[in-house]
């Protein structure tokens, strides 16, 4: 090769990495942050005063526990707390009102043993107390606060069987009602909170397998379900959260079983459009992680690098969107 031609191929491979490395920023960046001191997947996670409180999961030897610890990205450092009375994996947690609300789960591999119970964490305190249970057991719930109140959406109850059931948690009156299913029964879904109203999509309606793409939004308003754009990649178990005005849904179980790979896809769906838009794929694939936001970035935390309970990660990783 000559001297031009060369130097012509060289400005061509510059280009080649410039132009992917622009492309990952304008669709998000990741980043590491300080791990925790043990593996932990299936957890449910919850924000409350710039701390992250990681609560209950699956950890190497143990399938449901109660553990709880907090994280301080400010300093980098974890502290274990009290445990949860019982052990739970595969709940949801949500904040209202000063106090993390930790509700269902199962208490067993695989998905065995999904339990009614609701507890509250208060953070002050470092206390834990037993309120008003579901009206019947389901793990893999979504979960989230809306309007001081918690929304525990579908999941599987002790049959196995996915639920469309929807319940609304009211902590000044320590009640659970129930609202408007969701027209399509699923559990490991995804959910997020935008512009009032209560996003769910993705999730499976059976085995791992059964991976739905579908996306309904709820409207407290008029106590009413509608559909929106499904996601590109269907898939269960993945992470899902509001970043920017945008929802976004990270990961996922299981790509290929064959290889026990998991998802590394990110999707974003802007409400603007009606559509999703893919993303910077994660650092590596994985399932059964949680997050929270805080400052305009995500933390995604712990998770499943393979299928199933394998590989399970205690690693802290932050998604960030461009400005």
């Amino acid at each position: 090769m000559n001297k031009i031609n060369y130097r012509r191929a060289l400005l061509g491979c510059v280009f080649t990495v410039y132009a992917i490395s622009v492309a990952a920023q304008e669709s998000g960046t990741w980043d590491v942050k300080h791990p925790m001191a043990y593996e932990r997947a299936e957890i449910a996670v919850a924000e409350m005063d710039g701390k992250i409180y990681v609560l209950t999961g699956q950890s190497p030897g143990v399938q449901a526990n109660g553990f709880t610890q907090v994280y301080d990205p400010k300093t980098g450092t974890w502290q274990d707390l009290s445990h949860m009375p019982s052990v739970a994996s595969h709940a949801g947690a949500a904040t209202v009102n000063g106090k993390i609300y930790l509700v269902g789960g199962f208490v067993a591999n695989v998905h065995i043993g999904a339990v009614n119970r609701v507890f509250e964490y208060d953070p002050a305190q470092d206390s834990w107390r037993a309120v008003a249970p579901l009206s019947t057991p389901r793990g893999a719930p979504g979960v989230v606060a809306l309007n001081g109140k918690i929304h525990a959406i579908a999941g599987r109850n002790p049959e196995m069987e996915m639920q469309t059931t929807h319940e609304v948690y009211d902590p000044k009156t320590d009640t659970w009602t129930l609202a408007e299913p969701i027209p399509e029964a699923r559990d490991h879904t995804g959910i997020a909170v935008l512009d009032g109203k209560i996003h769910v999509f993705g999730g499976r309606s059976g085995a791992t397998a059964n991976r739905l793409g579908t996306h309904f939004i709820y409207d407290p308003n008029t106590d009413s379900w509608t559909s929106a754009a499904s996601l590109s990649t269907p898939r269960s178990a993945g992470v899902g959260f509001n970043l920017n005005g945008r929802i976004v849904y990270a990961g996922g179980e299981c790509k290929d079983r064959n290889l026990r790979q998991t998802f590394n896809e990110v999707e974003a769906y802007d409400p603007a459009t009606n559509s999703w838009t893919t993303l910077t794929p994660m650092p590596d694939g994985r399932h059964a992680a949680a997050a929270v936001v805080m400052n305009d970035e995500a933390y995604l935390i712990g998770g499943n690098i393979g299928c199933g309970s394998s590989q399970p990660a205690n690693t802290v990783l932050v998604f960030r969107l461009p400005d």
